[in-house]
């Protein structure tokens, strides 16, 4: 297999740093964005022929065009400028009942889980049909099939962005572009275990469904079952799949609990057949 070129948001940790890594380790090209080029040192100084790392706030959307327009004019490279595969990857925690988050934060997390990855696919679009297709990577969660106290707004960006990519894989799959929604359950990774923001909690929710997450986020209670290392691995063989998997699901906790969900949910609608159609016009009318 040919090496590829990669666009990654957010390489500075978790997913984003281990998929880089490997990909790296095997010969692909990594644009991969950071907030800090410092996180990033180790693997600029390993691989200064195959690895750009260009700041990014991906809540700035100027600035995500800029970064995307650069990676496929091939300036980052001095390359023909063809990007294979583009991960949309950053993002973070946000931890809390509903009433404890103050409005900066769900602006915040909006801006970055939600706005930022509609903004990078977007501006990754015409390039994409220009070149003749390529493969588009939405990092979510099964937390974008599942919902849990506490994680609202969390909840809300990943649902949010399943939907679109969804819809946009339907538009975009006529021109050779394929998308994959990626849904990790816990892994061990900062997002959990570092990277997680916890709004400032109330005493009336202790000892509620709202402040559990608490004692996820706690090494002590058990690490999540995740391996970060096998989770990035499985996507970057995805890619070679045909046609393109619209959803991956990695760890079997999540695949379970996201099963048990949807099964108790079709079962909600089944519920409703009779309620559904007796809103409709009689027949003949």
């Amino acid at each position: 297999m040919s090496a590829r070129t990669w666009l990654i948001t957010g390489v500075s940790s978790g997913f984003g740093h281990e998929l880089t890594t490997q990909l790296l380790e095997r010969g692909d090209k990594v644009v991969g964005t950071v907030r800090s080029a410092e996180k990033v040192a180790d693997l600029s100084g390993r691989y200064p022929d195959t690895f750009r790392a260009p700041l990014l706030d991906v809540t700035d959307p100027a600035a995500v065009r800029d970064v995307v327009d650069r990676a496929f004019a091939g300036t980052l490279f001095d390359d023909d400028g063809r990007v294979d595969v583009v991960v949309s990857n950053a993002g973070y925690g946000l931890f809390g009942a509903a009433e404890e988050l103050s409005d900066a934060q769900v602006d915040r997390m909006i801006a970055t889980n939600l706005r930022g990855s509609i903004a990078l696919i977007r501006a990754t679009l015409p390039h994409l049909r220009t070149q003749g297709g390529g493969r588009i990577v939405q990092i979510s969660s099964y937390g974008g099939q599942v919902a849990f106290a506490g994680n609202s707004m969390y909840h809300a960006t990943k649902w949010g962005i399943e939907g679109f990519a969804e819809a946009v894989a339907q538009e975009v799959a006529g021109f050779g572009i394929g998308i994959t929604i990626v849904e990790p359950g816990g892994a061990r990774t900062e997002f959990r275990y570092g990277s997680a923001q916890v709004a400032e909690l109330m005493d009336a929710y202790d000892d509620t469904p709202a402040h559990a997450f608490l004692a996820m986020l706690d090494p002590a209670n058990g690490l999540a079952p995740g391996d970060p290392a096998r989770m990035a691995a499985r996507i970057i063989e995805s890619v070679d799949v045909e046609p393109a998997p619209l959803r991956l699901v990695l760890g079997s906790q999540a695949l379970d609990s996201t099963i048990d969900t949807l099964r108790r949910r079709v079962d909600g609608f089944e519920a409703q057949r009779d309620l559904a159609a007796s809103t409709d016009f009689p027949a003949g009318e």
